[in-house]
C-alpha cells in the first residue's frame, strides 16, 4: 500500500472528505463548458441550471404545530357534524367527538379564498396567497415531523432547505451568512445544518431559543428580538483580530495538507472563520432598526405590545433579504395546543398576524415580492376531534396531533396567488386530493396499532421492523416501559428479534390516546440512542 495511505483511518478520512467536494467537481465542470469563470468562493453568486423564480426565501416557521381546521382549511361539515362521534376513518382517536373550527371563516379577495377571521390583516393579501391544504408527514412526533419538514427525513441527517439553497444559487453579499435562521429551537441543529455538505452551507443562528414572555425553552423557539451575540470584540481592534486570525488559519490549512490536501470539513472552518470576521462590520447595519421610518415600524407592528417582537424579526428579514441573503427562517413557537386551544391559538396569531401582512405589504412595495417566495406553515397539524385528556375521558379543549393532512401557504417568489392547491377530507383530518406525500393517506400502520391495543413488544417490533432503531427489541421495549413509568420485564422473556409477538392488551392504559403515542415517538431517538451507545453520556 502507498505511504499516502499508511492507515485506513487516513484513506477513509481522505476518501469521504473528498466525497464532499465532487459535486463542487461537477459544477465547476459545467461552468467550464460554459466558458464561465469560477466563483472566487463557495459563497460567490452561482449561475443555475435555470433561471430561477424565486431568488430568496424566508421561512415563517410556526413550531409545534398549527390547527389548520381552526385556521385555512374550511370544513362546513366539521361545523354541521358537531359534536357528533368521529367516524371511522379517524377512528385512532376513539371515542373523541369532532369539534368545529372555533373561529368564523369568511371569503376574501377577489379569489374568495376561505380563511378564517384569526387573520384580519393577513387576509387582506388572500390574492397573494396559495394555500397548500394537503400536506402530510410521516409521523405525529414533533422532532421526526419538524426534521422532515427541514430536510425531507425524518430519521438520517440531510442538508436543510436552506443549505440546499446557498449551495445553489450562492449568496449576493459574501459579508453576510446566506443562510440566517432566527431564534430556532434548541434541540433542532440538524434542521439547519449542512450534513454532507461543507460547514459554510449551514445556517447562521441568532438569537436563542425562548418561548413568548422571555422563558427559556428548550423546545419552541422565541418571538423575543434577535441578536447576534458576541458580534463585536471589545478586547481587540480590528487589524489585531486579523492577525490573530490569519495564524489561526494557516494552522488550519496546515492541518488540511496533513490529510492530503482535501477535507471539507477544515475548509468549511476556514470558510466559516472569514465570513465571521467579516460579519462584525456588516451585520449591525442590517440589524439596526433604529433609522427605519414610523410608518415602517407600524406597518410591522413594532412598538405595540402584542406585535413587536415578531414584527422586529420580520422587519429584519426584509433588511436581510435586501442585503442579499438567500434564505432566512424565523421561528414562532408554542403552537402544540392539547389544551385551551382558543386563547392558546389567539394569542399565537396576535403577536404574528400584522407583522407577516406587513412583511408581504413591504415586499410588495419594494419590488422584493415577486423574487421572494414566503413560506408559513407547521411540522404538522392538529385533529378534528377535542382532545381527551389522559384516556380518563375529560375533554381538554385542544386538539392533538394530526400527521395524515395538514395546511401551509405560500406567497411571492413566482407563486400562483388566490389559490387553494389539494385538500383533505369533510373533516380535515387526512389529505385526499394531491396529497404531499407518496404514501397512503392513511396507511396500515402496525405500530399505531399496536399502541392502540397497547402492545409494548408490538409497538417495538413494528419500529423495529420498519428500520426505525437498530437495537434489541426487547431492550428498546423495556426502555419504553421505563419511560411510561411501567415495570420492566426480565431480558430473556422478550421475544427474539424478528419474530412477531402475540398481541397483547395488558399495557392498554398508557397507551389508551394518541397523545400518548405522541409523546413515546418524541421519544424514540433518545431511546434509539441509549440503545445503540449505552455507554454515551446524553446529558
Amino acid at each position: 500500500m502507498s505511504t499516502d495511505f499508511s492507515s485506513r483511518r487516513r484513506f477513509l478520512k481522505t476518501t469521504s472528505s473528498g466525497f464532499g467536494y465532487m459535486a463542487f467537481a461537477a459544477l465547476a465542470h459545467e461552468q467550464a463548458l460554459r466558458g464561465e469563470t469560477a466563483p472566487a468562493g463557495p459563497l460567490a453568486p452561482k449561475q443555475p441550471h435555470f433561471a430561477p423564480r424565486a431568488k430568496h426565501v424566508i421561512f415563517l416557521c410556526m413550531q409545534g404545530a398549527p390547527s389548520h381546521v381552526d385556521t385555512f382549511d374550511y370544513k362546513p361539515k366539521l361545523i354541521a357534524d358537531a359534536g357528533k362521534q368521529a367516524p371511522s376513518a379517524a377512528g385512532r382517536y376513539g371515542q373523541a367527538k369532532l369539534m368545529p373550527p372555533q373561529w368564523k371563516y369568511s371569503q376574501h379577495g377577489k379569489s374568495g379564498l376561505w380563511i378564517s377571521e384569526l387573520w384580519p390583516n393577513l387576509a387582506k393579501h388572500a390574492d397573494d396567497l396559495c394555500l397548500l391544504n394537503s400536506m402530510a408527514t410521516d409521523l405525529p412526533a414533533h422532532p421526526q415531523a419538524f426534521s422532515q419538514l427541514h430536510t425531507g427525513t425524518t430519521q438520517f441527517v440531510r442538508p436543510s432547505l436552506g443549505s440546499w439553497s446557498l449551495y445553489g444559487l450562492g449568496t449576493m453579499n459574501e459579508n453576510l451568512p446566506g443562510f440566517i435562521t432566527v431564534n430556532p429551537p434548541g434541540n433542532a441543529t440538524r434542521t439547519y445544518g449542512s450534513a454532507f455538505l461543507p460547514a459554510i452551507y449551514q445556517g447562521t443562528k441568532i438569537g436563542g431559543n425562548a418561548l413568548p414572555g422571555g422563558a427559556t425553552g428548550r423546545r419552541f423557539g422565541g418571538t423575543e428580538q434577535a441578536t447576534v451575540a458576541n458580534i463585536k470584540n471589545s478586547r481587540y481592534t480590528t487589524e489585531e483580530q486579523r492577525t490573530q486570525l490569519d495564524l489561526v488559519q494557516a494552522l488550519n490549512k496546515a492541518r488540511m495538507q496533513q490529510d492530503g490536501g482535501v477535507s471539507a470539513e477544515v475548509e468549511g472552518v476556514i470558510e466559516s472563520y472569514e465570513l465571521a470576521f467579516r460579519m462584525q462590520a456588516e451585520v449591525p447595519k442590517v440589524m439596526d432598526l433604529s433609522k427605519e421610518t414610523a410608518a415602517t415600524k407600524a406597518l410591522y407592528g413594532i412598538d405595540e405590545q402584542e406585535t413587536d417582537a415578531f414584527g422586529k424579526q420580520c422587519l429584519m428579514a426584509r433588511k436581510f433579504i435586501e442585503a442579499g441573503v438567500r434564505f432566512i427562517e424565523l421561528t414562532n413557537g408554542n403552537w402544540d395546543q392539547h389544551f385551551n386551544l382558543k386563547a392558546s391559538l389567539e394569542r399565537n396569531t396576535g403577536a404574528i398576524d400584522k407583522p407577516i401582512a406587513g412583511l408581504l405589504t413591504d415586499l410588495k412595495q419594494r419590488g422584493l415580492l415577486k423574487d421572494t417566495l414566503v413560506i408559513w406553515g407547521g411540522e404538522f397539524g392538529r385533529t378534528p376531534t377535542v382532545e381527551l385528556a389522559r384516556g380518563d375521558g375529560k375533554e381538554t379543549r385542544g386538539r392533538d396531533h394530526n400527521h395524515y393532512g395538514f395546511s401551509v401557504w405560500m406567497a411571492g417568489g413566482g407563486i400562483k396567488g388566490g389559490t387553494a392547491y389539494g385538500a383533505t377530507d369533510d373533516f380535515g383530518f387526512k389529505a385526499v386530493d394531491k396529497p404531499t406525500s407518496d404514501k397512503p393517506a392513511v396507511a396500515a400502520d402496525p405500530a399505531v396499532d399496536a399502541a392502540a391495543r397497547g402492545d409494548v413488544d408490538g409497538f417495538a417490533h413494528a419500529l423495529k421492523a420498519g428500520g426505525y432503531f437498530t437495537g434489541p427489541e426487547g431492550r428498546y421495549a423495556n426502555d419504553l416501559r421505563g419511560l411510561l413509568g411501567l415495570p420492566r420485564r426480565p431480558d430473556d422473556a422478550a421475544p427474539p428479534d424478528g419474530v412477531a409477538p402475540a398481541a397483547g392488551p395488558a399495557d392498554a392504559a398508557a397507551f389508551s390516546t394518541t397523545r400518548e403515542l405522541a409523546l413515546l415517538l418524541d421519544a424514540v431517538s433518545s431511546s434509539a440512542a441509549r440503545i445503540a451507545a449505552p455507554e454515551a453520556d446524553e446529558g
